[in-house]
């Protein structure tokens, strides 16, 4: 017992990371990309309709296996594949159920607990505002980096110099040995022509 009762406790901290991890991505986009206001009851209803949906899937992951643990029942034969079982994985199989039936039943008291679901978009609206405070601060530090403020710079400076070397500077140079190979073979096409031009006899 204390083994399941271990297992849904994990397969709950899972889900309630997933539903978190949505809440935070429905406030980036509704109030960062869109524009909105946050609105706390807004958030919680979304956090209930996420949570209510693991929920339910759980419910199906307990189905699909209790279907092949009575597939599994009374078939001796060796197994020709992962999800192929046989009577010996029965026992395992009814706990794999158990576990999926706990984690939903913990996901729908979570939904319907008010104060649960609060601290839930809570930390969802902390996490989402730490990924702009983040973003924010990494793109004034790159627009506004001097040297006494990067520790780093002196290195970062002498990767850009090489990067500048050996591929900007190689490509220029390539570029201009084209053009002037272009321009030489010009140069050369055009007393030549004109020798020609002098050798043909006049027409009149």
């Amino acid at each position: 017992m204390g083994r399941t009762k271990d297992a849904i406790a994990e397969g709950l901290s899972i889900a309630t990371a997933a539903a978190r991890l949505a809440v935070r991505n429905r406030i980036l986009v509704e109030t960062i990309a869109r524009g909105g206001h946050f609105d706390q009851d807004v958030f919680a209803a979304f956090a209930r309709d996420t949570l209510h949906a693991l929920a339910d899937e759980q419910d199906q992951a307990a189905d699909r296996v209790t279907q092949q643990r009575k597939r599994a029942w009374g078939r001796f034969s060796d197994s020709s594949g992962t999800h192929d079982y046989r009577d010996r994985d029965t026992r395992n199989l009814r706990r794999r159920a158990r576990q999926s039936r706990g984690v939903a039943k913990e996901l729908r008291d979570f939904a319907d607990d008010p104060f649960r679901v609060e601290q839930l978009v809570a930390g969802a609206r902390v996490a989402a505002w730490g990924d702009v405070e983040a973003n924010l601060s990494k793109r004034l530090d790159v627009e506004g980096m001097t040297e006494d403020a990067d520790p780093d710079y002196a290195t970062m400076r002498r990767a850009r110099m090489d990067a500048l070397r050996m591929v900007d500077l190689a490509r220029l140079a390539s570029q201009a040995k084209k053009r002037a190979k272009a321009q030489a073979a010009a140069d050369a096409d055009g007393p030549t022509a004109s020798k020609g031009d002098a050798k043909k006899p006049s027409s009149t």
